[in-house]
């Protein structure tokens, strides 16, 4: 059907019509391949660009990090050779825990429990943010049940020393 209408055509008409297949098929091609693609590839580039300013951001604040650790080192030296012990005790009372302060105890060689009742919870948690921050001092377990009154608890903590 479609070859005997093609035949009935004269060789000019046959031309045209070839040559105007050929452009839509080249239009096709473009806007169903080519553009897609290399929108898709402009994209792509943008990404690589954020992902490697991203990257370069982070490296930077590697750097960063990297000085502040050996400055938190260096604050971890003027322990004024207190032991753990010592130090969670005057650390407590400075921290404005000293009414709930009541044990400090060795935990074995590198540890001391703490235990405290009626505590602000807030002060705890910022004594415990000091001690990591300051002296590299980590809680290994920490324990808190709440009392009666706005933000109080009973705590029991074990404190671990990171450095020696």
């Amino acid at each position: 059907m479609i070859r005997a209408w093609w035949r009935r055509l004269q060789l000019r008409e046959q031309r045209m019509l070839g040559a105007g297949a050929v452009i839509v098929a080249l239009l096709l091609g473009w806007a169903l391949l080519w553009y897609p693609l290399m929108h898709a590839r402009t994209d792509l580039e943008k990404r690589v660009a954020s992902q490697r300013a991203d990257l370069a951001w982070m490296q930077q604040a590697l750097g960063e990090v990297h000085q502040l650790h050996a400055q938190g080192t260096h604050g971890r030296a003027e322990r004024q050779g207190k032991s753990l012990l010592a130090l969670a005790d005057v650390s407590a009372r400075g921290a404005a825990l000293a009414g709930a302060l009541k044990r400090v105890e060795p935990a074995g060689g590198k540890s001391v429990r703490v235990n405290f009742e009626v505590a602000n919870f807030d002060a705890l948690v910022n004594w415990l943010e000091a001690l990591a921050r300051d002296y590299g001092v980590q809680a290994t377990d920490f324990s808190a049940d709440k009392v009666e009154g706005l933000g109080l608890v009973n705590a029991r903590v074990t404190l671990e020393d990171s450095e020696r």
